[in-house]
């Protein structure tokens, strides 16, 4: 019997000691930051104080876009991690910035003023169909005289002048709030993504063995955050070496300030899958088709839009499965350029379901849907006892949900002049971290950044390229030995030569080998021209067979001051069959690739020098048969 009565009593207990579990709020600040191609790590650091026993930490003011499976916690000291669950709080949205709470209360004022335009055009509009329904004189057997007749007519024209008068006036401030109101609107999407987010909390249960301070380290992964790289790569002249500056462009709009915060860019990207490839047998049968290989613009442009039509400032666009990417500006417009072999762009905006798309044209617009996210699995934290939280705990396991975004307002874009910023590089086994060494703030308010990540001069052979029967403009490529060093991405790069900005190039590096070749776009101070030579164009009959004979003459002067190195291509046609016979007669010294046709002349030109270059080559096949020779 005592037996029974202690246990109920041991059982009453320790069901009280769950009850009286204590909760303690912990608000916390941004301390380190990684971003991703696509998502970032947020890492959040705070000592706590706690008493012996079970604990809940709860910490709040988060991100509303936290992934439940990235979710890692730390603790130093005598503490046990129990539980960890995340959850969303619709009660206590997540703060807005002052500059977006300021457009939003101008903009409810201007909605007030449209109202009351609106209704005195209504109270206007009354008036004049009162005035033409009464502009009746007399009855029908009453008689109107002149001057009863003279006076409804100027009281009418006067009354009906001022009211139209006002309609008007009404009318163009009514047009002037509605243009204001929509460039309000087009801010604050900007500012907040057109959505008001929940704030993210993460629950942690934990047990104290005994009293004091505990240090705790709060890691989490979300999405609306990322980063690209792109370059500006200066060439003062030929003798000099290539000037490259390395850049992240960021942007994030997590709901959440970053203040001076450690950064990092890192090259990985958590949202690709990482499992290797397999081959597949190839079958191959009769009337089986070849390879077919497309040309893909060199260049995309459009707009991102939402379902309505209205401009999404801030968008995400980016060659799928690479670095390379662009963002979107105030009017939704983007333009990038394209590497061979691509094949889709991948468009996204917090807010809107991701969308890729194949690469149709150099025109894409694209409508982006908004996305309804699933909120069944979301706990609402507006309780009002301790016994929730604990429910709330119950069989939940660790992880987390990550949604964040990056944007950095007051980092500063550093002039070509400066030095690059503070940065080491960390190598891993499949990625690189680009560590900024000092402490930067980051506002959430979506906004694209440009940041100089390093400064590299890096030695090149400079080299004029040429395919004149393609395009008669000789091209400056910069060949860079030792690139792998540098932790080069791909992306798109603005070129200034002899301190003039002359285009845009791409820096591709997935096909470098231990050369780098970068295009420092056209030289029009080297001129190439190639002209049929017509005496020697000929079409004659040797007995059974037919012989053409082609002549091409190719000039090339370097107009320049400077001696310049110089390959320029041609080709001859290469037979398939026995009967077509190709007979190379004059190639001015070139390189003959018998197996491609092409014909490389490799060439050092003096300034202000000329060289010409002559092919001259004769087909032969069968008279009864058609050949076309160019």
């Amino acid at each position: 019997m005592k037996t029974t009565f202690f246990l109920i009593a041991a059982l009453i207990f320790n069901s009280l000691s769950a009850q009286n579990i204590t909760e303690k709020e912990v608000k916390t600040e941004v301390d380190e930051v990684t971003v991703f191609i696509e998502g970032a790590q947020i890492v959040r650091k705070k000592t706590v104080e706690l008493g012996k026993g079970n604990s809940i930490v709860k910490f709040i003011n988060l991100s509303p876009f936290i992934n439940a499976k990235s979710i890692q916690v730390k603790a130093q000291g005598d503490l046990t991690v129990l539980s960890v669950n995340h959850q969303q709080n619709f009660l206590d949205k997540a703060i807005k910035s002052k500059e977006l709470m300021a457009l939003e209360k101008e903009l409810e004022a201007v909605d007030e003023k449209i109202n009351l335009e609106s209704t005195h055009l209504s109270i206007l509009h009354e008036e004049l169909t009162f005035l033409q329904e009464n502009r009746v004189v007399g009855g029908k057997n009453e008689q109107v005289s002149i001057v009863n007749l003279q006076q409804t007519a100027n009281f009418y024209g006067n009354k009906l002048t001022e009211l139209k008068m006002k309609e008007i006036e009404r009318n163009k401030s009514l047009k002037k709030l509605m243009q204001k109101r929509s460039d309000l609107q087009s801010q604050i999407n900007t500012l907040s993504g057109k959505k008001e987010f929940p704030s993210g909390e993460v629950l942690m249960k934990v047990d104290a063995k005994k009293s004091g301070g505990f240090s705790l380290e709060l890691r989490y992964i979300v999405e609306n955050a990322g980063w690209f790289p792109s370059y500006d790569i200066r060439a003062k002249n030929i003798d000099k070496p290539v000037q490259l500056i390395y850049k992240a462009n960021v942007k994030q709009d997590t709901k959440v300030d970053w203040k001076n915060v450690k950064l990092k860019f890192s090259s990985a990207d958590p949202n690709v899958s990482g499992v290797a490839p397999q081959l597949k047998t190839y079958f191959i049968n009769y009337n089986s088709r070849p390879p077919s290989y497309k040309q893909t613009a060199n260049s995309v442009s459009g707009k991102v839009m939402d379902s309505n039509g209205e401009p999404l400032p801030g968008a995400t666009v980016v060659v799928t499965g690479t670095t390379i990417g662009t963002v979107t500006d105030m009017q939704g417009n983007y333009s990038l350029t394209i590497p061979n072999n691509a094949g889709q762009l991948t468009y996204s905006f917090i807010g809107f379901n991701n969308q890729t798309l194949p690469i149709a044209g150099e025109r894409m617009n694209v409508a982006l849907q908004e996305n309804q996210r699933d909120l069944e699995e979301v706990v609402v934290t507006g309780y009002g006892g301790k016994r929730n939280v604990l429910r709330a705990l119950k069989g939940k396991v660790a992880g987390v949900v990550v949604d964040d975004e990056m944007d950095m307002s007051e980092i500063k874009v550093r002039g070509t002049s400066s030095l690059a910023i503070p940065m080491a590089q960390v190598e891993n086994q499949t990625t690189v971290d680009f560590e900024i060494e000092m402490p930067y703030t980051v506002h959430s308010d979506n906004k694209n950044y440009s940041v100089d990540m390093a400064f590299y001069d890096v030695r090149a052979f400079y080299q004029y390229y040429a395919v004149p029967k393609v395009d008669k403009d000789a091209f400056l490529i910069a060949n860079i030995v030792g690139w792998e060093k540098y932790n080069l991405l791909e992306g798109e790069a603005n070129v200034f030569f002899e301190d003039t900005y002359v285009g845009k190039t791409l820096m591709d590096v997935r096909y470098a080998s231990d050369t780098l070749e970068v295009s420092l776009g056209r030289d029009k101070r080297v001129a190439v021209n190639r002209e049929k030579v017509k005496d020697f164009t000929t079409k004659q009959f040797i007995g059974s067979k037919k012989e053409e004979t082609r002549a091409w003459k190719t000039t090339v002067k370097n107009n320049k001051n400077k001696e310049i190195n110089m390959i320029v291509l041609d080709q001859v046609p290469v037979s398939t069959i026995e009967a077509i016979e190709v007979d190379i007669q004059n190639i001015s010294g070139a390189k003959h690739n018998a197996e491609t046709g092409e014909i490389k002349w490799e060439l050092k030109i003096k300034p202000t020098g000329q060289k010409e270059l002559d092919l001259k080559y004769s087909v032969k096949y069968p008279k009864n048969r058609n050949v076309y020779v160019e």
